[in-house]
């Protein structure tokens, strides 16, 4: 088994080797703003520890693991329109630093680069990685239009929500995992393991975030507090939010929610204080730990020696650890 900061190396020298800089300027410009952005690059990094679990040779796995990197930052790019977000990673977003038109067109060039970095494995793994990677990449697009819709609905009950994030996260955590196996040789039974394990990894992900949009801390985090707020996203808190309060307070939720000229400022704060007034802090945790629950018992039916799964377990804890 290899070093976790061995693959993080292995992960960060093939984005460092990589040239996004081509002609036009205007069109490539904004890629390489945004792939030299970094972050923690815990997807591909899951693709190699995935194919590292399995004895397989982690080099076969690095452009498939690059080439969802890329999709992911891909999504990014459009997400951040259709939110309005300023800031993403503690630094302009791309439509915001250029326009909402190079942003689009610079997203789109991302999807061709991802296939072709995916394009990049051996012919004998090929059909499958397209396979597992085609219908992520579709549900992903599933679970944007649902975060979409939700925007018009005047109700979205949990399991909705649950049903979103998954499509629109935890797939794709889920498919670097399995991608990794499928690299490896893995059995199919095993692979299907690791999918669920990402699957419900990533659902405590987006949770996580969910809080932190609320609670955390801006210069940690890398995005705005309170966007979630500001911009009457339902998340976890928002819906049970409203599940829980009542009388006067629900109508306080209500008037606030509804004002859309409502002092943005004033309004992050009032309704983060009634988010802790009605205990969510505590209730979004409970939620993030039955899935990282769930997640953890998949990865213990993983046939392979305990001690290689260590590394796994690890990252696992920093990504559902962050300043919580």
């Amino acid at each position: 088994m290899h070093a976790t900061t061995f693959l993080k190396e292995k992960i960060h020298a093939a984005f460092h080797n990589s040239s996004y800089r081509f002609e036009p300027q205007e069109l490539y410009e904004p890629i390489a703003y945004s792939l030299s952005q970094g972050g923690k690059r815990i997807r591909p990094i899951l693709t190699l520890m995935a194919c590292d679990l399995f004895e397989g040779d982690i080099d076969l796995a690095i452009p498939p693991a690059i080439g969802v990197e890329i999709f992911h930052n891909f999504t990014l790019l459009h997400d951040d329109i259709m939110d309005r977000a300023p800031l993403r990673r503690g630094m302009e977003t791309v439509y915001k630093k250029w326009d909402a038109n190079r942003a689009i067109l610079s997203g789109d060039t991302m999807l061709v680069m991802a296939y072709e970095s995916i394009s990049q494995v051996p012919l004998q793994y090929l059909p499958f990685v397209l396979t597992v990677f085609n219908d992520t990449a579709r549900k992903v697009c599933e679970g944007q239009q649902y975060d979409l819709n939700f925007e018009t609905l005047s109700f979205v009950t949990i399991p909705d929500y649950l049903n979103m994030i998954r499509l629109k996260t935890a797939v794709l955590i889920a498919c670097c995992l399995k991608v990794g196996a499928i690299m490896a040789n893995a059995p199919i039974a095993e692979s299907e393991k690791m999918y669920q394990f990402g699957e419900n990894l990533g659902i405590a992900f987006q949770l996580q975030d969910d809080y932190l949009d609320v609670f955390g801390n801006s210069a940690k985090f890398g995005k705005e507090i309170g966007g979630d707020i500001g911009s009457n996203k339902k998340t976890f808190l928002y819906i049970k939010a409203f599940e829980l309060a009542t009388g006067s307070l629900k109508h306080e939720l209500t008037r606030l929610f509804d004002l859309r000229s409502h002092d943005t400022e004033e309004k992050v704060s009032r309704v983060k204080e009634i988010y802790q007034q009605l205990n969510l802090d505590t209730l979004a945790g409970e939620q993030i730990a039955y899935y990282l629950n769930k997640a953890t018992c998949f990865l213990d039916l993983v046939k392979v020696n305990e001690t290689s799964k260590k590394a796994l377990r690890e990252l696992t804890k920093e990504m559902l650890h962050r300043e919580r």
